[in-house]
């Protein structure tokens, strides 16, 4: 699998184009993201709530990435963090993001969530 972060509101997983936040899993599966529950509680999509990622939490992973857009405005909030303790766990601007996930993808199980926007 590989992703490409080739400019603003598109990510490319094995050549198909999203111009929408996904979530990619261990397995290869790839999903929109469900940002709505994170916007519902916080008033932004721009902080990823517990609840938003337990939704994602369904396959075991041993490191997380989370892309955190162009210009890195998502954040990780520390009870976030909580749920994922004894993980690895990168917060990066999506596209070094996008570089670290190519990286470890098949030499670890990574989950990866990307903020395509801002």
């Amino acid at each position: 699998m590989k992703l490409e972060y080739p400019s603003f509101g598109r990510i490319i997983v094995d050549g198909k184009t999203y111009e929408h936040d996904i979530v990619v899993y261990p397995s290869g599966k790839v999903e929109k993201r469900k940002k709505w529950l994170s916007k519902s509680k916080h008033g932004t999509s721009h902080k990823l709530d517990p609840d938003e990622l337990k939704e994602y939490l369904t396959e075991d992973f041993d490191v997380l990435i989370v892309g955190t857009g162009y210009y890195g405005y998502l954040s990780l909030l520390p009870e976030s963090r909580e749920l994922v303790k004894g993980k690895e766990v990168y917060g990066l601007p999506t596209g070094k993001a996008v570089e670290l996930f190519n990286e470890l993808n098949g030499k670890r199980k990574v989950l990866g969530i990307f903020h395509v926007t801002c």
